[in-house]
Order: C-alpha cells, then structure tokens, then sequence
C-alpha cells in the first residue's frame, strides 16, 4: 500500500468535494464549500496548497488557472485513517474495538443482520 499523508478534518472537507468531482478550480471548490461552511476564500486556498504539498492532490495550470484532482482516494484515506485510529486507541487490536462499539452503540435488527451476514462472508 501506498504512503497515505495525513488529512486533518479541515483538509478532509476539501478532499471530499474533490472526490465527488474533479479536477475543479480553486474556485469551483470554493463555490462547492460555500454551502457546507463559513470558511473565507483564502482558508480554502490555504487548505488546497496543504494539500498539494502533502501530495494528497495535484493540479493542472492553464494560463493562471489551477484545475485540482485528487493523488488518493477516499478508500485509501479512510483505510489509512481507520489502521492509525487502530492503533491510537486499541494498540492496533480490532478486537476491543468492536466490543467497545457493540456494548456502547444501539443496535437495530437490520444491523445485527448485517454484521452477522458480514462475518459469515468473512469466514466462508
């Protein structure tokens, strides 16, 4: 697996409008943001060269216009980010984990249906 940088929450915002579409302007994310948070222009821009120097996203130029895509995928970044969590808080041991969320969490018939499906695919 490839090297997966870091994505603060912040960054994580930026990156999922561009995995919903890309490649996208700087404008273009910051119009898409617009909706989702009060963040000024110049945040968002700080965010995408944050981002571009974590080679989390690259860009294309054409004249004085930076059309971003993303370098990783959300796939890639949610495994990465869910291994780190792994390890910051159960040692890296999945185990705990799921018993910590099963005594804590709620729930219904349909998603003991589904963990149940999901752990007799695992083992057949």
């Amino acid at each position: 697996m490839k090297t997966v940088p870091h994505i603060t929450d912040a960054e994580w915002e930026v990156m999922k409008v561009l995995w919903n579409q890309s490649p996208r302007t700087a404008n273009e994310v910051i119009e898409a943001m617009q909706d989702q948070t009060e963040w000024k222009p110049k945040t968002i821009r700080t965010l995408l060269n944050r981002l571009t120097q974590k080679q989390a996203l690259s860009f294309t130029q054409e004249n004085r216009v930076y059309a971003y895509f993303p370098l990783v995928s959300e796939g890639e970044c949610v495994k990465s980010e869910t291994q780190s969590f792994l390890k910051r808080m159960y040692g890296g041991a999945f185990k705990p984990m799921l018993v910590n969320f099963l005594k804590e969490e709620q729930l219904s018939e349909e998603d003991i249906k589904e963990l149940k499906q999901l752990l007799e695919n695992k083992f057949n």
